[in-house]
């Protein structure tokens, strides 16, 4: 270690004490709170002592140095706006910025810090997590959540501000992530893959079905998560089983000394919390969340919204049980959901929906534990153990019982659940202080079945009209390697291996290698390059498909194996500055082995591929024999500006060029449903601060514009529609470009701090201008038309929050 180096960290280390001497800790201001924290080395988990830190605003920076056991405290500082910097020897500096400190909650921060390259170039990041990722990686934390306009206090609504991430509907946060279908993403709990975590999984869709990986209302509050990992390309061993994105949440962990309480009420709902220790002298905490929708506080005062009763509710819990060695977490979710529409009467009918009552409840729950031990100085073990489960199920019948019945199958129903049970065990091994190799396996019990249901007369026991049915038991076992090697502070190298082994056939084995580099030439600007050969399973939906009864066709699809693709992404980044940098990255993404159509109409393939599909049901209603036999590929470049919150004010500009095409049994390459062609996103917002000497008031002022190509439709064949009764398609192609989609969103907050608790009053005006965005074409047999349907009109979300 150079002598160089020794003399800097000792002076920084002299001006972070004289920094702190300087603090009167005892005439802090009325609204004022308490940061502290505990910073632990990223691979064992180790307590760091004597690490030191800074907490620095625009006017003041204040000194802490953490103990024996890694805790560390600032005392009360006034509230406001912060970024903290954590150093130890031998170890990478890290800057955690945009920290809102709020009278009416401490703030605690868990701090990790991974040994590396004596270099004293420092790390931005929002996050407290070190991650493995070294391209196509963005961190989003609850503060953004709750700051950015039209979340809908959602992590992923606000992925969708990013490059290459753009939402299929604005009634759900069903997400194409670089051209890829929206099933292509999977949701993470606690490192452990879930299913679909979502409320209202109907939001949006054409038939009205459930989504295999969106909804209307995230299940999680954001209340609950910390830092939120999104992925969209090249994903490193560890992530597997997906080929868009990754949504990798964790829960935050409660207040370990404190007892603390959070209540907001808004369009979204009534959202309560509480967090506190349930030992002070182990450290042990709990956090509770209980939330329940404003529509459906509404609908129990026999309050209705167009005949329609929309419901949903949720309860959250996590608990943090440090141990002698490690520490263990408990965790679980429950919600429920329902949308209940009544039939309108004859003479009110406008719609081909007013003649039918509907139905739809869905029920998610996920839970589980976790346990961090070290073992020795080097080796960390995790091992979590998570289930999770949903179900849908949907009931349609006519209006009125009497008289003609309407044409096609009126009384349908529809059932569709999934699980998982997982067992995860991941093995952190620090060789050196540049060397290190993660370790871990996926060990998944897999459950699926689904029920389709179409008749011309009320359902009996046993059902008649059957159209699908089916279960499906498996096992999905995958094992992972990591070796990570940072040689010198220039480069970093991230090679290993996943394994994708799905026991439903004898097709569904992967062995997928992935290699990622980072070099840094100079100060401030970086190179990665990233490849990873990826596979996923489908959804039980497309594997129970089989003929329909009478059709003279018979099969099932469960031999169709596993979807594969080649990722590889090219990028460069230019940090401006300690809150601003300047992303670029290329990718190519080529898919095989994809399940598409082999049935034959004139004898030439139909042009279907799972490439293309939504609902859950898309393929359950309308069978299609499938062959691994169709291709894919998604290429573009996108452009990341961005200045994070210091000084007032941030900005986010996000631009991509992409290609998104699909091929079927005849050999044609085709644009994909999503195939957009571009989307470009600005986001920003300033903020005034008041301070007095009671209080300290913020007015925020945030909006965001987002312009999209539009996304394909299918050509519908209005003859045929008029005589079944329902939408027929002229083919399975998506030849119909949809015009391009504009919209403004606006977020107005008013933050005020007392001595003991904050208040937050907000408005967000989502689609500000009220533009009229096309979402897809269906026909109506009321109207007796093909007949556009348009997204989300404006819509304003009020919203209070109270901590204390």
């Amino acid at each position: 270690m150079s002598f160089l180096y020794r003399f800097v960290c000792l002076c920084l280390c002299l001006t972070a004490s004289a920094a702190s001497a300087q603090v009167n800790y005892s005439a802090a201001p009325a609204s004022s709170q308490i940061i502290r924290g505990t910073i632990f080395d990223a691979d064992t988990d180790q307590p760091l002592p004597n690490a030191t830190l800074q907490l620095e605003d625009a006017l003041q920076v204040y000194g802490a140095t953490s103990d024996r056991n890694g805790a560390f405290s600032f005392g009360r500082v006034p509230v406001g706006r912060y970024q903290l910097v954590a150093r130890f020897l031998g170890y990478e500096t890290q800057v955690i910025t945009e920290i809102l400190l709020e009278s009416g909650k401490e703030q605690v921060i868990d701090v990790r810090l991974r040994a590396g390259a004596e270099t004293l170039v420092e790390t931005v990041v929002k996050g407290r997590r070190p991650d493995n990722t070294l391209s196509s990686v963005q961190t989003i934390t609850p503060e953004q959540v709750l700051r950015f306009p039209a979340t809908y206090l959602d992590p992923a609504r606000l992925a969708t501000a990013y490059a290459g991430v753009i939402n299929t509907n604005d009634q759900a946060n069903n997400l194409s992530v670089r051209g890829n279908a929206p099933s292509g993403l999977v949701w993470r709990l606690e490192g452990v893959e879930i299913v679909n975590p979502n409320h209202l999984s109907n939001a949006g869709t054409i038939g009205d079905r459930a989504l295999p990986s969106g909804g209307g209302v995230n299940l999680l509050s954001a209340q609950l998560l910390s830092s939120t990992r999104f992925l969209s390309g090249a994903f490193t061993p560890e992530y597997g089983n997906t080929l868009g994105g990754v949504m990798d949440m964790r829960f935050r962990e409660g207040n370990n000394q404190k007892h603390e309480y959070t209540a907001q009420v808004g369009l979204i709902g009534l959202d309560v919390a509480a967090e506190g220790p349930l030992n002070r002298r182990t450290g042990a905490s709990y956090l509770v969340n209980l939330r329940y929708s404003f529509t459906g506080l509404l609908g129990l005062m026999g309050v209705s919204f167009g005949g329609e009763d929309i419901r949903f509710g949720d309860l959250s819990v996590n608990l943090a049980l440090p141990t002698r060695r490690g520490k263990l977490t408990l965790f679980g979710v429950m919600g429920k959901s329902s949308n209940d529409f009544t039939a309108k009467a004859d003479s009110l009918r406008e719609e081909d929906k007013d003649r039918f009552s509907i139905r739809f409840d869905s029920w998610m729950s996920a839970g589980g534990l976790t346990y961090t031990q070290m073992l020795g100085g080097r080796w960390q073990w995790r091992v979590s153990a998570v289930a999770s489960a949903n179900k849908n199920d949907r009931d349609q019948y006519p209006g009125s019982l009497t008289g003609a019945m309407p044409v096609g199958n009126p009384f349908q129903y529809d059932r569709t659940t999934n699980a998982r049970a997982t067992l995860h065990n991941q093995f952190n091994y620090r060789l050196r202080d540049d060397r290190r190799l993660q370790l871990g396996l996926y060990l998944t019990r897999w459950y699926g079945s689904m029920g389709v249901w179409r008749d011309r007369a009320p359902l009996g026991f046993p059902r008649s009209g059957r159209v699908q049915e089916g279960i499906l038991w498996s096992w999905l076992i995958q094992p992972y390697a990591n070796y990570i090697w940072t040689p010198s502070e220039k480069l970093t190298l991230n090679v290993g291996v996943h394994g994708n082994l799905f026991t439903v056939n004898k097709n569904s084995v992967a062995l997928e290698p992935r290699a990622s580099v980072r070099w840094q030439p100079v100060e401030r600007q970086a190179f990665t390059l990233a490849y990873g050969l990826h596979s996923q399973t489908q959804q039980p939906v497309t594997y129970l498909t089989e003929a329909l009864r009478g059709s003279g066709e018979s099969f099932r699809n469960l031999g169709v194996g596993l979807t594969r693709s080649h990722h590889l992404v090219l990028g460069h980044t230019f940090q401006i500055d300690e809150s601003s940098s300047v992303r670029t990255e290329v990718y190519y993404q080529s898919l095989f082995n994809v399940p598409v159509s082999s049935r034959l109409v004139g004898g030439v393939p139909v042009g279907y591929s799972v490439l293309n599909l939504i609902d859950i049901n898309e393929l359950g209603e309308r069978p299609e024999p499938l062959v691994n036999k169709g291709k894919g590929r998604n290429a573009g470049l996108e452009l990341t500006y961005q200045k994070l919150l210091v000084k007032n004010y941030y900005l986010l500009v996000s631009g991509s060029l992409y290609d998104s095409r699909y091929q079927a049994l005849d050999g044609v390459w085709r644009d994909t449903r999503f195939n957009g062609r571009h989307a470009i996103n600005l986001t920003g917002g300033k903020e005034y601060v008041t301070q007095r000497n009671t209080y300290t008031r913020i007015w925020g002022f945030n909006g965001r514009v987002t312009q999209l190509g539009g996304f394909r439709d299918r050509p519908i064949n209005l003859e045929a529609s008029r005589q079944a009764g329902a939408t027929v398609y002229a083919g399975s192609d998506f030849s119909v470009q949809l015009p391009d989609y504009f919209r403004a969103d606006l977020r107005v907050y008013w933050k005020k701090n007392r001595a003991r608790y904050s208040r937050t009053l907000s408005l967000d005006l989502m689609n500000v201008t009220g533009a009229k965005n096309q979402a897809y074409s269906y026909y109506d047999a009321v109207q007796r038309k093909v007949v556009q349907k348009f997204q989300l009109g404006l819509l304003p979300i009020l919203n209070y929050r109270w901590e204390f």
